[in-house]
């Protein structure tokens, strides 16, 4: 009770972060290497563009092409390219979205890039909004004008331009908005640095706490919306540590790290609903199919997302209780999945060490995985 869904109709958004990169979600580095090689003959020099070489999956986060992406102008530059070419890949959005209302919070997906989610939250009592991971500004603005809103905070999960890269322009135009996010990760425009457990009142019925789950890198942060406030199930969003059947890959830091910011999701409650920061339902399930090919929760979800993804529908949010039974990164304790990795564990093993072996062999299945 209490729940209202409505349609949204598509609008012109999308942005694209470095999906050539392909990210720093994807796997090779080819394209964004080409584009750094014509910078480099645009320059007439090999020297301030370092080339990425023969740069692998298993390399690429380290080095290379995820190095100019995070710490360097180059890194923007792209993402303001692969920005114009989704808006016009994209006119629409990749995904049909819909607004979820649950007592006088509305929760809407934003679609951006090739797969990306942005979130506006809005507190229709006191008509403030808040933004979680604005990828596309453009898109944004259009949202908060069509509800006639405020915004009034952008949540900021990490550094990644993909989910960072329309903070200072939003910023701009609403002098109010204050940005949140982990002073570590160097979030562009940060007004407000968040610690591990920091608590954000929007209005009168926004209440979020913010979690440190680094991993992903090195100051990522979720924000669970307490659905105590309004009378509902709480909200995660999850940025890129958690998608439905997936998580984030490790690029700064280690597999003991993140299973440490994973327990921290499975913590919470069953009913907590998961909005992910991609769209990454379809592929990740197929992939959760390879290693545990009995889970029937699994194949029930993902005939479910197959017939969504058909329609080029929104498959957020799901729960935790329903990731939690076929989510393979929420799953590292579990004996089936272990044997089907063929793992065991050691003698003088710690459990958590010996989990944490399990997750890093799951990744790393995960990044040379290709759909068949």
């Amino acid at each position: 009770s209490g729940w209202r869904v409505r349609s949204v109709p598509l609008r012109s958004p999308a942005s694209a972060t470095v999906k050539a990169l392909r990210g720093p979600h994807g796997t090779a580095a080819s394209s964004c290497e080409s584009w750094l090689a014509q910078r480099r003959r645009s320059s007439g020099s090999r020297e301030c563009v370092p080339s990425l070489g023969n740069a692998t999956a298993a390399t690429f986060h380290v080095t290379g092409a995820y190095w100019l992406y995070t710490r360097t102008r180059l890194g923007y530059m792209f993402y303001k390219r692969q920005l114009r070419k989704a808006r016009e890949r994209y006119p629409a959005g990749h995904s049909k979205t819909q607004t979820t209302i649950i007592n006088g919070i509305k929760i809407t997906p934003i679609p951006a890039l090739s797969d990306n989610y942005s979130y506006m939250i809005v507190d229709t009592s006191s008509n403030f909004a808040v933004v979680v991971d604005p990828t596309d500004p453009q898109s944004v603005q259009a949202y908060l004008e069509e509800e006639r809103v405020t915004l009034e905070a952008i949540l900021c999960t990490h550094k990644h331009w993909d989910h960072s890269g329309g903070n200072r322009i939003l910023r701009r135009l609403y002098n109010s908005c204050r940005v949140y996010g982990n002073n570590m990760d160097n979030i562009p425009g940060l007004t407000h640095p968040l610690a591990d457990k920091d608590t954000i009142e929007i209005g009168t019925c926004l209440r979020f706490r913010a979690f440190y789950t680094p991993g992903h890198t090195v100051g990522h942060i979720i924000y669970l919306l307490d659905g105590r406030s309004y009378g509902g199930p709480s909200c995660l969003f999850s940025g890129d540590l958690v998608f439905l059947s997936g998580c984030g890959r490790m690029f700064e830091g280690s597999a003991l790290t993140m299973l440490s910011s994973l327990d921290t999701v499975s913590s919470l409650n069953d009913e907590t609903l998961l909005w992910p920061g991609h769209e990454y339902a379809e592929d990740n399930l197929l992939f959760a199919a390879d290693v545990e090919p009995g889970n029937v929760a699994r194949e029930q979800k993902l005939q479910w997302v197959l017939q969504q993804r058909s329609q080029r529908l929104c498959t957020s949010p799901s729960t935790l209780g329903e990731e939690k039974e076929y989510n393979p990164f929420l799953r590292s304790h579990t004996q089936g999945l272990q044997w089907a990795l063929g793992l065991k564990q050691n003698p003088d093993e710690d459990w958590t060490a010996y989990r944490a072996r399990v997750l890093e062999e799951l990744r790393r299945r995960k990044d040379l995985y290709k759909r068949r």
